[in-house]
């Protein structure tokens, strides 16, 4: 195959001065809203380049498939944060039945290996990274995604207190589509729109939230274009981290982009930790804002805002 007719990927946002991307690579990161789907590129990629995800599973899941992807020998370049899965790299690259050695580099270890030998051990590591139903929530979901297997305490908190809701609606950051399903629960509620920036949460709410008046939509809050307008109610438990590190603006543009969406006199209603400081953009944009409950005793703030 002519090295012009070759397709090559690139899984995430690898750093720039570790792995150099080839021109036209195709994105296959499910964080990245868009992006092919790497379980559909069986023997098709003559290389890869990988940003590792942290979590175990979800990291020999992706790194299970992006073998899998490459054509008979292609090359697989990946790194990962020396604390975050690349003191592993190596061996987990080995347990496949590849010959690997992960170098330090810039905080990160890095190893690059060529899918000339028959694999092992691949079909498990997709098995163990697949999505499943969860038995203790009786829901979909994935290792990788935010809270995979539990209900996140922020998140409980806000269902144990919302009030009824009523109108048209949206869920910005909604996950498996826990806080979704207890907002349904409102028969006044006419339409809800689940929105995450993870490809594998919207498809497991779309499984877990059986319901007429939900819509899904694979997107990044913070820059997406096609939000709704003129909405009666937000909810919302915003993220705060951002590929591993907090960024306290993540939860400040999903409340600017909430103001955005509401009508006047529409509501969002928020859980957060207590310490992240959301009180200066929320009174910028909205007309009131006030707690809802007392989440604070356990660490949290639950806010009604009006805008």
């Amino acid at each position: 195959m002519a090295e012009e007719q070759q397709q090559h990927g690139v899984y995430g946002v690898p750093p720039p001065d570790l792995a150099e991307v080839p021109r036209g690579a195709v994105q296959f990161s499910p964080l990245v809203p868009g992006a092919s789907r790497l379980e559909d590129a069986t023997g098709s990629l003559a290389s890869l380049v990988m940003l590792a995800p942290p979590g175990t599973a979800e990291r020999g899941h992706a790194l299970a498939l992006g073998l899998k992807a490459l054509t008979e020998g292609g090359e697989l370049t990946v790194m990962a944060p020396i604390r975050k899965g690349g003191s592993r790299l190596a061996a987990e690259l080995e347990a496949f039945g590849l010959e690997a050695e992960a170098a330090p580099r810039r905080h990160h270890r890095i190893a690059t290996v060529r899918k000339d030998r028959p694999l092992t051990g691949i079909e498990a590591a997709i098995e163990a990274g697949k999505p499943r139903i969860i038995p203790e929530l009786g829901l979909w979901s994935q290792p990788g995604i935010f809270a995979f297997d539990r209900v996140d305490p922020a998140t409980r908190q806000l269902i144990d207190t919302l009030p009824v809701v009523s109108g048209r609606g949206a869920d910005f950051g909604c996950g498996i589509g826990v806080l979704a399903r207890a907002v349904l629960t409102s028969p006044l509620v006419t339409s809800l729109l689940l929105v995450d920036i993870d490809r594998r949460a919207v498809e497991c709410a779309e499984h877990n939230v059986v319901d007429p008046r939900a819509a899904f939509l694979w997107a990044d809050v913070r820059t997406a274009r096609d939000l709704p307008e003129g909405l009666d109610f937000i909810v919302m438990n915003p993220p705060f981290h951002d590929g591993g590190v907090e960024d306290r603006q993540l939860g400040q543009t999903f409340i600017r982009r909430a103001a955005q969406s509401l009508r006047r006199g529409g509501r969002l209603y928020l859980t957060a930790n207590l310490h992240l400081p959301y009180e200066g953009v929320l009174t910028e944009a909205f007309a009131q804002v006030r707690p809802l409950g007392d989440g604070g005793s356990e660490g949290y703030k639950l806010v009604e805002a009006i805008r």
